[in-house]
C-alpha cells in the first residue's frame, strides 16, 4: 500500500513519540508544564496571530558569572534583581529579558512563561531564513558557562522537556543554539554542549538541528580548559545571555 506524505509524516511522528522518557510525563495547562516549577515573569507578549511553536532555541546563563544555584536568574526574569547585590548586576539594570523554562545544574526545572506566549530570549535573531525567532521558538535556558559542560542531571531533565513540548507543540520540527540563530552576535551554549548525543538521545530527524553540528568531529564537546578562577571555560565564555 502506498503511503500519502501525511501518512508517513504521523508514522515519523508517532515513532518519536514512542522512545518518551519517563520524566517527559507531565500534565499541560494553558501552555504550563506540571513537571516545572512555575514562576511567572511579566517580560513577554503575545505571538503572532497563527504563529506556532516550531523551533526550540537552548542558551546557557549563570548568575553571578560561575555562580550557580542562587535565585539570581528567577529574580532577573521577574524584574527583581537586586543591582547592589553584586557588582556585575548593575550591567543589568534596565533589562527586561525571560525564557521559556531553566534548567538547574541539579535537573530541577523552572518555567517563566507559557509556552503558548513569547518569551523575551532570542533577539535579533533568524533560523534558515526566517526571522524574529521568538515568535515561533521556545527558550530554554541551561544553567552553566557558556562554553562549559553541563551535568548529567540537566541531560536528563531537557531530554523529558523536549519530549513533552513535541507532545504539546506537534509543529516543533527545530532546535539550535543561540550561537546559531544570532551567529556573531552570542556563542552560546557553546562548545560544551554534546548535540551529538543530544540527537541520538532524543532520536529527532538530523534536519531538525543546525548544519555541521552532528559531525562527529564538531558536535561532541571540545577540551574545556581552565581560567585563573578554576572556572571550567572553552574560551570567551560569558554568564548572562543577552537578547
Amino acid at each position: 500500500m502506498r503511503m500519502t506524505t501525511a501518512t508517513m509524516r504521523n508514522a515519523r511522528s508517532r515513532a518519536i513519540s514512542a522512545v518518551e522518557p519517563a520524566n517527559a510525563a507531565g500534565a499541560w495547562r494553558g501552555g504550563w508544564w506540571s513537571a516545572a516549577r512555575r514562576i511567572d515573569s511579566p517580560n513577554f507578549g503575545a505571538r503572532p496571530a497563527g504563529a506556532a511553536v516550531e523551533l526550540v532555541v537552548l542558551h546557557s546563563i549563570s548568575l553571578p558569572p560561575g555562580e550557580y544555584g542562587g535565585d539570581a536568574i528567577e529574580r532577573l526574569f521577574a524584574n527583581t534583581l537586586d543591582h547592589a547585590a553584586h557588582p556585575y548586576f548593575e550591567q543589568l539594570r534596565g533589562l527586561r529579558v525571560s525564557s521559556h523554562f531553566v534548567v538547574r545544574r541539579d535537573g530541577e526545572l523552572l518555567q517563566f512563561v507559557s509556552t503558548r506566549e513569547r518569551a523575551w530570549h532570542a533577539g535579533a535573531s533568524s533560523w534558515r531564513g526566517r526571522g524574529n525567532c521568538n515568535d515561533y521558538s521556545i527558550g530554554i535556558e541551561l544553567e552553566g558557562l557558556e562554553g562549559g559542560r553541563f551535568e548529567a542531571a540537566q541531560d536528563e531533565r531537557l531530554i523529558g522537556l523536549l519530549a513533552a513540548l513535541r507532545r504539546e507543540h506537534p509543529r516543533l520540527r527545530g532546535i539550535a543554539g543561540h550561537e546559531h540563530v544570532a551567529p556573531g552576535r552570542k556563542a552560546d551554549p557553546g562548545a560544551g554542549f554534546d548535540w551529538l548525543a543530544l540527537q541520538r538521545r532524543t532520536r529527532w530527524p538530523r534536519a531538525w538541528f543546525p548544519e555541521a553540528v552532528l559531525d562527529d568531529r564538531s558536535a561532541a564537546p571540545r577540551a574545556a580548559r581552565r581560567d585563573d578562577r578554576g572556572l571550567t571555560r572553552a574560551g570567551g565564555a560569558r554568564s548572562c545571555r543577552m537578547p
